[in-house]
């Protein structure tokens, strides 16, 4: 016996003296592999892991660049000036060799928030006539599963990214979807769509340490980043608390190129009014702080009506908090009072939502001059007597009912700040207000109320959001 004894002791001695290369192969991140969009006209950072030291070389479009991965196996490596197209191959060689196929280039978008950025396709209005219609090679959609983690980290596991078909289409974020789709039909390049959303979730958990740092309001966070995120007693990350998300949903994705991002949130954060404005800064910043890009384009959806449970003013307040983001330059805002559902939280009509965003990025990020791209929003008021004379930016085609009916869900009050329903006109491009129970008005207000679904809009189909002023 004492002879096997001896040659496997040899066996294992060589197995632990042979070097670790003979295993060492090329590794990267989900969010880099087939069937990707890669974004035009920014620099394009492709990157991975390798044996400390080992050359890796990166070809696409005919063009090489060569990183050397560090002292912890990353290697980076930054293309320039990607020609926009359909289908390319990426060929990596470092210890390894990987081809990864059908790669475009194109316009790459972040879709993130809760359950109304989550909700998909297959469960959106005239699901099975969009999906049998989505044969949209051109459009690509990769979705990060739920991922909390207590620390950034560098790769979150994923199926990869996936070519529009009507097998594939079903379980896209829908929101983003119907966006990627008016972009496609206008810009005509390749669309790439990152789904990092979880249904439920508050903004805190995707906020990096950076952006509640810049923002005084949030110090209560700020100065106790090193307790979040919250781990139970069974060592599970809180999904609810500060930082998780981030740490696990949006920190793997960094650097990827991206154009801007889509936001649909705040049915979890409901509680929150004016301080909801805060945290949106936080958000916007902090992901601009990550991608390098201070001016990244970030659109959102302003809540739907509908009938929750308590004060019937807490959502209006969150539509007052949403509007004052608009405030932060190159945000847009969809306003979506029109086509909600009272008795539903997901309105099933995503596509209307996903237009509205489209709006946004088309007029504002791609230059599109032409285009009217948001309903009405309150500008200023004067008083005149005992009418209120209001005056709107986005007056587009003009001011309109958009039923027909006479303007609804407009109050006025006077000095004891008792409001009274009002009459509304439309006098050119202003709305004139008044009421015989307020013979000297002081302040206004429009669709205070959650389940307000207010009928001014401009003729270009667009609605005027909820507002109060001069309280």
């Amino acid at each position: 016996m004492k002879p096997i004894k001896w040659m496997f002791s040899v066996a294992v001695l060589i197995g632990c003296m042979a070097p670790v290369s003979v295993d060492a192969e090329v590794k990267l991140p989900s969010i880099i592999g087939d069937n990707m969009v890669l974004q035009r006209g920014q620099k394009v950072p492709i990157w991975g892991w390798d044996e400390p030291g080992q050359e890796v070389t990166v070809t696409v479009q005919g063009k090489s660049k060569t990183g050397t991965a560090n002292e912890n196996g990353r290697w980076e490596v930054i293309f320039e000036d990607l020609k926009t197209g359909p289908s390319y191959e990426v060929q990596i060689a470092g210890s390894s060799e990987l081809t990864l196929k059908n790669v475009a280039v194109g316009e790459v978008w972040l879709c993130s928030g809760q359950s109304n950025m989550e909700w998909t396709v297959n469960n959106s209005k005239n699901a099975e006539e969009e999906r049998a219609a989505a044969n949209y090679p051109l459009i690509r959609h990769i979705k990060i599963p739920h991922t909390p983690m207590k620390t950034p980290q560098d790769n979150v596991p994923s199926n990869g990214w996936e070519v529009t078909t009507p097998e594939t289409v079903g379980n896209y974020t829908a929101v983003g979807y119907f966006f990627a789709l008016n972009l496609q039909a206008q810009l005509d390049v390749p669309i790439g769509l990152i789904g990092s959303n979880w249904g439920g979730t508050r903004i805190e958990p995707w906020t990096p340490p950076v952006g509640f740092k810049e923002v005084p309001a949030l110090k209560s966070i700020a100065d106790k980043l090193e307790e979040y995120p919250e781990v139970g007693p069974d060592g599970k990350v809180n999904h609810q608390s500060p930082l998780a998300l981030y740490n696990g949903m949006i920190s793997p994705l960094v650097p990827y190129a991206i154009r801007g991002a889509i936001w649909y949130q705040g049915e979890s954060n409901r509680h929150d009014g004016m301080l909801y404005f805060e945290k949106m800064k936080a958000l916007i910043s902090g992901w601009r702080h990550l991608w390098s890009n201070p001016e990244l384009p970030f659109y959102y959806v302003q809540l739907a009506p509908y009938r929750y449970k308590g004060e019937d003013v807490i959502l209006p307040k969150v539509w007052e908090a949403q509007t004052e983001a608009l405030t932060i330059p190159n945000t847009g805002m969809a306003v979506t009072v029109d086509i909600g559902n009272l008795d539903d939280i997901h309105p099933r009509n995503k596509q209307d939502v996903g237009y509205r965003l489209a709006l946004w990025a088309l007029a504002k990020t791609y230059g599109h001059d032409d285009l009217v791209y948001s309903g009405p929003l309150f500008k200023s008021m004067n008083v005149k007597g005992d009418k209120i004379v209001l005056r709107f930016d986005h007056v587009g085609d003009g001011l309109v009912s958009r039923n027909g009916e006479p303007l609804s869900h407009f109050e006025i009050a006077g000095e004891d700040g008792e409001y009274k329903p009002a009459k509304a006109e439309i006098k050119g491009k202003t709305v004139v207000v008044s009421s015989d129970d307020v013979p000297m008005p002081k302040s206004v207000r429009l669709g205070w109320h959650q389940e307000a679904e207010p009928n001014l809009s401009n003729k270009n189909g667009l609605p005027a959001s909820p507002f109060r002023a001069g309280e």
